[in-house]
């Protein structure tokens, strides 16, 4: 991908991603959108490019091979202290959303992720050709862990509270009220 930055870029954009299909096709979508990718597919080389090339915007991947992207966070955020950062996983969770924003990540979504959620993620608009979607509140998000946990426990509400350290009706309540997107 390209290292000079051109006019009619929005900005240089390092995608931090193992997965080479993903991050190949996630650079070529977001290049038709006039972002400068560069890729790299682990952390330390990641962050010796972001010290070198000094990329506008991040997408960090949470599993990167065997380490934990949210690990890097803190160094990513030293190196590039105006640059947005947004840690994107397969494996949503309250806890480590927590986690990524106390670390230093500017956003956190979950993957599968759409052009339009992604675009208005790294500059706060849908770039005029594509619909911009609302970003996944809280209690959404937690909606979603609870469903995941729900579902591994094969729909058991009690053994899904003690996994949630919830008390049973605590979380009957929870499930009664489905949040918005």
């Amino acid at each position: 991908m390209s290292s000079e930055l051109t006019k009619s870029t929005l900005g240089r954009l390092l995608i931090i991603e193992d997965d080479v299909n993903f991050a190949t096709v996630l650079a070529r979508r977001l290049t038709r959108y006039h972002y400068d990718v560069l890729v790299e597919n682990n952390l330390d080389d990641a962050l010796n490019t972001a010290k070198k090339q000094l990329p506008n915007f991040v997408l960090l991947d949470m599993k990167v091979g065997d380490q934990n992207g949210i690990h890097i966070l803190p160094a990513l955020r030293q190196a590039l202290p105006s640059s947005k950062i947004i840690l994107l996983t397969g494996y949503a969770s309250i806890a480590t959303a927590v986690e990524a924003i106390k670390s230093g990540a500017d956003d956190y979504l979950s993957k599968p992720i759409d052009a339009a959620s992604l675009l208005v993620a790294l500059d706060g608009t849908a770039n005029n050709s594509v619909h911009a979607e609302t970003k996944m509140t809280t209690a959404r998000l937690e909606w979603e862990h609870i469903q995941q946990a729900l579902k591994t426990n094969n729909g058991n509400i009690s053994a899904t509270a003690r996994q949630l350290g919830l008390h049973r009706r605590t979380l009957q309540r929870k499930l009664a009220k489905k949040p918005q997107i």
